[in-house]
């Protein structure tokens, strides 16, 4: 099998006898992920089950209530109701690469096999032209690559591929009266809803995306304000609450300050300074944090509010099943190496009111 011009580009580049940065590869295009490093660090784990995660959820009111009563008054009972059965169905995902002997031969790398397996070492003299370890990058590319994909599919509703992570899309949704999550239906179970101003909740009689401006203190900040007292009625002492916005939104966000005088006793950015920059933002003490996929998406105009807690919004990995790396054998008649990755995990939410999605218009 001959090589393609792409591997023998990728040889070459890494191969050059003219070299700068010897051992270093530098990637050009590789952006910050934070939802992705956010639901990592607040990830949670699970055992199989059926394949779904399954839990129950209901409303806190059961139709019961107070009534007076004197002397030997009838007096009755209720039998409260109302607990339903969430469930998410796991996902097992995949990606891995393949590398030819002949192309790391050609990298000064060696293979050397026992069996099933394959190890590879520097052949003698390799550094007199090699500029970076071939199979070293290739694995790298790999990593991002994994950590891009998974990125997409934690912003994504699930539509993109359906044996593949459902995200925030299909749960924190534009219309949240609509259809169901975790096979729950929103439209019958006003508590089983986030928050949301888009133009499609307006659409459909909900608030309108925000029509951002200055004036009166800022109509996206007192928006924000109000919002944020709906969305603290139902919090419980698990709630960690993150904010992630589109480049527009933040924009927005930055402007109204400035019209409206956020300043501290040392001044905009310390008394005598002409830094016209400002600090990264923050409302009612939680930070805003830029984020470059929505970007990506087409989504520079919304943020999103997500409850990260326990009972809220969480990526779950199959116990022992996260970013699983497997090194398969080799066919008998092909000298290559298979790299992979595997990876099962689910996203869950266990409370929904007190997550939201705003765009501004």
């Amino acid at each position: 099998m001959s090589f393609t011009a792409d591997e023998v580009a990728n040889i070459n580049n890494a191969a050059l006898e003219n070299y700068i940065d010897k051992g270093k590869v530098w990637t050009q295009n590789v952006q910050n992920k934070p939802m992705l490093a956010a639901f990592n660090e607040n990830a949670g784990r699970f055992s199989g089950g059926n394949e779904n995660v399954s839990f129950a959820v209901k409303s806190g009111h059961g139709g019961g209530s107070l009534v007076g009563y004197s002397g030997d008054d009838v007096v009755s009972y209720y039998n409260p109701t109302g607990i339903k059965r969430a469930r998410f169905p796991w996902k097992e995902h995949h990606i891995g690469i393949v590398v030819t002997h002949t192309e790391l031969k050609t990298d000064g790398i060696e293979v050397t096999e026992n069996g099933a397996n394959q190890t590879t070492s520097e052949v003698d003299g390799r550094e007199a032209h090699a500029l970076a370890n071939l199979l070293e990058d290739k694995n790298e590319t790999l990593g991002e690559d994994y950590a891009y994909s998974l990125d997409r599919l934690v912003h994504g509703d699930g539509s993109s591929d359906a044996k593949a992570l459902a995200g925030i899309g299909s749960i924190i949704l534009p219309s949240p009266a609509l259809g169901t999550t975790g096979t729950i239906s929103r439209a019958a179970n006003s508590w089983w809803r986030n928050r949301a101003a888009t133009a499609a909740y307006a659409s459909d009689g909900g608030q309108a995306a925000i029509s951002s401006a200055s004036t009166g203190g800022g109509v996206l900040i007192t928006f924000l304000q109000k919002e944020w007292l709906q969305l603290a009625r139902y919090r419980n002492g698990s709630t960690k609450i993150r904010i992630f916005a589109g480049s527009d939104w933040i924009a927005a966000y930055r402007a109204e300050l400035r019209a409206n005088g956020s300043y501290s006793n040392v001044g905009w950015r310390g008394q005598n300074n002409a830094d016209g920059g400002m600090d990264g933002i923050s409302f009612m003490g939680t930070p805003i944090e830029y984020d470059p996929t929505l970007d990506d998406l087409g989504l520079q105009k919304r943020a999103y509010v997500i409850d990260m807690g326990r009972t809220g919004v969480r990526l779950l990995y199959f116990n022992g099943k996260r970013m699983k790396k497997h090194d398969p054998a080799r066919p008998y008649d092909r000298y290559v190496m298979y790299n992979g990755i595997t990876t099962t995990a689910v996203m869950i939410a266990k409370q929904l009111n007190t997550s939201a999605v705003y765009d501004i218009a």
